[in-house]
């Protein structure tokens, strides 16, 4: 995919600002903040990805998925908004309320369902903007790997 293949976007391009593989390498999880989704992906044949799910919350929001974290079972994955401040006020110069989302990942046959019970924002994070989250006892990043129970 080269830079010309992106001009069928009106406004924003995809603009991939996180990726995040699963600890068991089947579900690779990819932020597009410039499109509002994160998209699943299952490449458990590297050779032959294949997109299974894409989540984006149905409420009017400033901001879009950008950091990803997922959780060591691979069963949740969690979403922040802010991806720089600078950034944030040149595509959303209406200001990005912070917010947060828990999506629960189908790890048998993919997929994502976004958890309307876990969806802080807003006077939530007291006026900061959010951008990155870390999983008490590690997530499926390198810091999983440094865990000692």
């Amino acid at each position: 995919m080269g830079f010309l293949d992106l001009q069928p976007f009106g406004a924003v391009p995809p603009l991939v600002s996180d990726i995040d593989l699963s600890v068991d390498d089947r579900w690779l999880y990819v932020s597009c903040w410039g499109t509002g989704e994160l998209k699943q992906y299952d490449v458990s044949d590297p050779h032959n990805p294949r997109e299974t799910g894409s989540a984006a919350p149905e409420l009017p929001l400033a901001g879009a998925p950008q950091m990803v974290e997922v959780s060591r079972d691979g069963r949740r994955v969690y979403a922040t908004n802010s991806l720089y401040a600078s950034w944030d006020d040149i595509f959303y110069p209406d200001g990005v309320a912070a917010w947060m989302v828990r999506i629960d990942a189908d790890t048998e046959s993919g997929g994502m369902t976004l958890d309307p019970r876990f969806f802080p924002h807003g006077d939530d994070f007291r006026g900061l903007r959010v951008h990155q989250t870390r999983l008490q006892g590690g997530d499926a990043s390198s810091d999983s790997y440094c865990f000692v129970e």
